[in-house]
């Protein structure tokens, strides 16, 4: 837990410096110039000005939950930083999209993907949650210590926040900074340095040990979500 603790603060540090792309050992998943290493529907992915685009219009929708797909790896325990931005293109307004962590390509033809997400969206519901995609659905709110037991009960044990006090340290409509830390059974999440949720998940027959990482891009309206500065490390 200590390790896991220092590693975090050290996320927040950088966060809030501004300090991205030059921490010891990263390394970079993105080229900044095109989709190599990474796989989906390719009409609805693209990079511009060295960011990673996710798109869907009423000409070209999202037939369902579509997903790119890093392919340099399957992470067990790690940290993972990306910065994010997502908007909503329609009237509702609704989007919705998140990373996906130790999760599994299930419906190959179409890039869908099942797993542990880093939640995100145009609104102040989901935001920093963690949620399971094709499973057991919402792990934990924002600002939520949760325990997931073997028997599949979950108990928040704690708070790390106000839910609406954490939303408030998220920019709408900018960019986010989101980090990841899994190590064991122990799950992080945290956007702009502040820790958005921690889980212990100790359910062995749904926990994933290591998996893909994915970025989402949800069906419904017309929506876009931008993604850059996308690196990982391997923890021990």
């Amino acid at each position: 837990m200590k390790k896991i603790f220092i590693v975090g603060a050290l996320a927040a540090l950088l966060a809030q410096t501004g300090c991205l792309m030059a921490e010891d050992g990263f390394t970079s998943m993105f080229n900044g110039k095109d989709l190599t290493g990474w796989e989906g529907v390719m009409d609805l992915w693209s990079v511009k000005d060295g960011v990673i685009v996710g798109q869907t219009t009423l000409q070209n929708p999202a037939k369902e939950n579509s997903f790119l797909v890093w392919t340099n790896g399957q992470p067990g325990d790690f940290e993972m930083r990306c910065s994010f931005k997502i908007m909503a293109n329609n009237k509702v307004p609704f989007a919705n999209s998140g990373v996906q962590y130790r999760s599994k390509v299930v419906k190959p033809s179409y890039f869908v993907v099942a797993g542990y997400q880093a939640d995100m969206e145009v609104g102040t519901n989901y935001t920093g949650g963690l949620y399971e995609e094709k499973g057991r659905g919402i792990l934990a709110k924002r600002g939520d210590k949760v325990r997931i037991h073997a028997d599949g009960k979950k108990e928040v044990v704690g708070s790390l926040g106000g839910f609406m006090e954490l939303q408030n340290e998220i920019h709408e409509g900018g960019w986010n900074e989101y980090a990841i830390i899994a190590q064991g059974n122990h799950l992080q999440q945290f956007i702009n340095g502040k820790e958005m949720i921690d889980v212990v998940d100790e359910q062995k027959s749904k926990a994933a040990t290591a998996g893909v990482i994915a970025l989402q891009l949800h069906a419904g309206p017309p929506m876009t979500v931008e993604f850059k500065d996308l690196r990982i490390k391997e923890l021990k």
